[in-house]
């Protein structure tokens, strides 16, 4: 059976500090995912654990208590809302949840390509250049894998997203840097440790012309064995639009079944 778009395991709220919009609150989510039949919906505000360690000046007001302030969240009969965080992989490998805080959390989901942070997720180093970027992408995501996690609720978010890059649009060019039996280890160990990794309707609205690198990664990962859920990454009510279309085609093009699916 095909693939179905039936939820969205990543979206903001105005509660993190880069969402501004004053609509964009649990009960406008709730109405999204009721417009688009899905059946399962996933709160991932920013979050670094006070308990983690010293972090980002941006992060510092992201805390446990701050984003807690959208519970209890809204419910339906038709769909399951659920609470997660999205958190962040610091250059000097700390992971922003403290194991304490597992439990606290449906979904966690921590990006291993968030390159603008320079100087708490990468380094200048880690910049110089289009191979030193690939190098890093292979670098913080075998970390990840490696680690102590819960896997059966974590997801890797946006993998091939335009922060990997210093131009806009030069994010193609980052992964051809990055070798193919470096993807198929890494994904490999993914689908090992039976992780998510998270096909991003802001990622995978692309060109045709470019479909085929932007692609590769994720038709590696399903070669590999590797489970897929949906996220669109809004932060705006305006970036609810066409999520679902994206997320269908990318379905189509990888040719994915609901055996590809991850669950948390």
């Amino acid at each position: 059976m095909k693939f179905k778009v039936d939820h969205d395991l990543h979206i903001h709220s105005n509660i993190s500090s880069c969402s501004h919009g004053e609509e964009q609150i649990p009960e406008r989510m709730l109405r999204y995912a009721k417009e688009n039949g899905f059946r399962k919906i996933c709160l991932t505000d920013h979050f670094w654990d006070r308990e983690a360690g010293r972090t980002d000046p941006w992060y510092e007001d992201q805390d446990f208590e701050h984003i807690s302030a959208a519970k209890p969240l809204p419910q339906s009969d038709e769909v399951e809302f659920l609470f997660g965080c999205e958190t962040e992989l610091s250059h000097d490998l700390r992971i922003g949840v403290s194991k304490e805080r597992y439990n606290d959390f449906d979904f966690i989901i921590i990006p291993t390509t968030h390159f603008h942070f320079r100087g708490f997720t990468v380094t200048e180093q880690d910049c110089e250049s289009l191979k030193s970027r690939a190098d890093a992408w292979v670098r913080r995501l075998d970390y990840l894998l490696s680690s102590d996690l819960p896997f059966h609720k974590i997801g890797i978010p946006h993998l091939t997203c335009g922060m990997i890059s210093h131009k806009s649009g030069e994010n193609i060019a980052v992964l051809r840097e990055i070798p193919e039996k470096e993807m198929y280890r890494l994904f490999k160990q993914a689908a090992k440790v039976g992780v998510g990794i998270e096909l991003n309707a802001s990622v995978l609205d692309f060109s045709d012309d470019e479909a085929g690198m932007a692609l590769l990664p994720y038709q590696i990962a399903k070669e590999c064995g590797c489970k897929f859920y949906c996220g669109s990454d809004a932060h705006e009510v305006e970036h609810f639009s066409d999520v679902k279309a994206i997320l269908e085609r990318t379905v189509d093009r990888l040719s994915l079944t609901e055996g590809d699916k991850f669950t948390i």
